[in-house]
């Protein structure tokens, strides 16, 4: 049997499940699916995102962000933003690029920033 290489390395994804509740400053890399409440801060991490069950407040600085929960505060995203129908987010937005679907919820200030490259 020949040894195999991966043409590209493994995702990290972390999950953190609906019973959650986080209070303070974080950062991952990779991919993280938050599906509790955060209150807190989220910095220099890669894509996170927000179940229908979460509920987040505060600053977060990301490469890119999916919401289909609840996001509060000041979102800053290096790539792109998705608000599905199913999410809601209320505050400042800073990124590139930001789908709404029809339904989905967005009161705030949207900034058009260049991408980071």
């Amino acid at each position: 049997m020949k040894n195999m290489a991966l043409k590209e390395p493994l995702k990290e994804v972390s999950f953190l499940g609906k019973g959650t509740v986080l209070e303070g400053k974080m950062t991952f890399q990779g991919e993280l699916r938050l599906g509790g409440k955060f209150d807190g801060e989220i910095y220099e991490s890669g894509m996170l995102i927000v179940a229908e069950t979460a509920a987040l407040k505060g600053k977060f600085k990301v490469q890119a962000i999916a919401i289909r929960g609840l996001v509060e505060g000041e979102v800053d995203a290096r790539e792109r933003v998705d608000i599905y129908r199913e999410g809601k987010f209320f505050g400042n937005l800073f990124t590139p690029i930001i789908t709404i679907e029809e339904s989905g919820i967005f009161e705030g200030n949207l900034k058009r920033k260049e991408t980071d490259k």
